[in-house]
């Protein structure tokens, strides 16, 4: 019986807390200044396996009544591998698209996270990743700090990433801009796992359906793959992005 109730406790904090979040997202005021870019992309989770690698791919697609964010496409190949049990390491390239623009690699990102607790050793699991992007055609940079935080209560897992980011460079404004996603995210089956994920920003304000997988090719190797349609809620942020993540690690 006090098993039942304990259990009960977990499950209606985890709702509440859910529901705050979403009540929080939705009754922000969403009339940002135009920024430069969106952030909708991924959700990262705070933790470092030991010698692991890993090959990633990350795209997004976006459709919008305005000319300028139709048809924008972006494209990420990432590289990583853990240099300890709590440090991990990532090189990405990125490449874009949009209707006036061909399709061209024009920034290079590179990415440390960092485990900062052992799973399930709190109440909620952290970590911490920092991420330096320098812009090749415009030459210009931004760098990030993000703190992650991982809390689990029956088959829901809430992730929330909240950033800090500064830009600089010679042909634009530098200025420090903030940056909130969260995922939450159902544990029904390893190959299947629907959610839920939020963006807020200087530049996008959204939310969306997504569902993610892990498929085991044997020993240490395995695919995970995420899809997602996420939807702007308000007028900067395009009317649709779609996005896709397909990471091999081994």
């Amino acid at each position: 019986m006090r098993l039942a109730i304990a259990e009960y406790q977990v499950i209606k904090t985890g709702t509440s807390f859910v529901l705050m979040v979403l009540l929080a997202a939705v009754g922000l005021p969403f009339n940002r200044a135009t920024a430069d870019g969106s952030s909708i992309d991924k959700v990262y989770h705070p933790y470092v396996q030991v010698l692991e690698s890993e090959v990633e791919y990350r795209s997004r697609y976006q459709h919008d009544e305005e000319d300028d964010l139709d048809g924008q496409q972006r494209h990420l190949l990432g590289l990583g591998r853990s240099f300890s049990d709590r440090v991990f390491g990532e090189i990405y390239f990125e490449a874009n698209k949009s209707e006036t623009n061909s399709f061209s690699v024009d920034a290079i990102e590179a990415e440390i996270k960092i485990q900062l607790t052992e799973q399930g050793e709190y109440n909620s699991d952290w970590g911490v990743m920092f991420e330096l992007e320098r812009e090749t055609a415009e030459n210009s940079w931004e760098a990030s700090s993000s703190l992650i935080i991982l809390h689990e209560w029956s088959n829901w897992i809430a992730t929330t990433n909240i950033g800090l980011i500064y830009e600089w460079g010679k042909h634009m404004k530098n200025e420090w801009e903030t940056s909130f996603s969260t995922q939450f995210r159902y544990r029904y089956r390893q190959f299947l796992e629907p959610a839920i994920e939020v963006y807020l920003s200087e530049s996008s304000a959204a939310i969306g359906p997504v569902l993610s997988g892990m498929l085991r090719t044997g020993g240490r190797q395995k695919i995970i793959w995420e899809s997602g349609v996420i939807f702007g809620v308000d007028n900067k942020t395009p009317d649709v992005s779609l996005k896709f993540t397909i990471d091999y690690e081994f």
